[in-house]
């Protein structure tokens, strides 16, 4: 369906995430993976959307004057936020376990940003979901880190494994942008393309 509305466009997914790339193949979208290394780096001002914002913009700005005319670039960033901070991918067990603790028992927002970048223009839309954890153990904060090892996670954990399945008592607004692309935003933009 919107696979051959799309036919006259190249679209670009400058992502390494296998969850997002995965998401394409399963809106049944034709799309190619082009990669760049971004240093994700923000101004401290910066809060909430306008960090998921801000970095989704800098990742697209990465291919400033290589894109054709019929190509679609897709960048995406997604951090977790919680009292006020933002909880990207943590960089070892110790941090992993700081993450996971004190969201335990709480509410936080999940924040994707998503640049859809063309020779002419870049568009910016995001979408906020609020997720609800049971109080959990430290056994249980240890055994997830220990054997799901959710380093490559915002805010140390991934609600399509075992700790979503254990711990997450409450989902507001889009699943999958918990995993780090709200799809049907995606596909509704990509729907109204000329």
């Amino acid at each position: 369906m919107l696979k051959e509305k799309l036919k006259k466009y190249n679209l670009i997914l400058a992502s390494g995430s296998p969850r997002r790339q995965q998401f394409f193949k399963d809106l049944d979208l034709d799309f190619e993976i082009r990669l760049k290394d971004v240093e994700e780096i923000y101004p401290a001002e910066l809060k909430a959307v306008e960090i998921t914002d801000f970095l989704a913009l800098l990742k697209a700005n990465a291919f400033d004057g290589e894109l054709k005319e019929n190509e679609i670039l897709i960048t995406s960033d997604t951090i977790v936020w919680h009292q006020n901070k933002a909880l990207g991918k943590p960089k070892n067990a110790e941090e992993a376990f700081e993450m996971i603790k004190s969201m335990s028992g709480k509410t936080h927002e999940v924040i994707t940003s998503v640049c859809f970048k063309t020779t002419s223009a870049s568009t910016l839309l995001h979408d906020i979901t609020k997720v609800t954890l049971t109080t959990l153990s430290d056994e249980a904060i240890l055994y997830y880190i220990e054997n799901f090892k959710p380093y490559d996670k915002a805010g140390a954990y991934g609600i399509q494994e075992w700790f979503g399945f254990m711990a997450v008592t409450r989902v507001e607004g889009s699943y999958t942008n918990v995993m780090g692309l709200p799809t049907a935003k995606v596909y509704e933009y990509l729907s109204i393309l000329e």
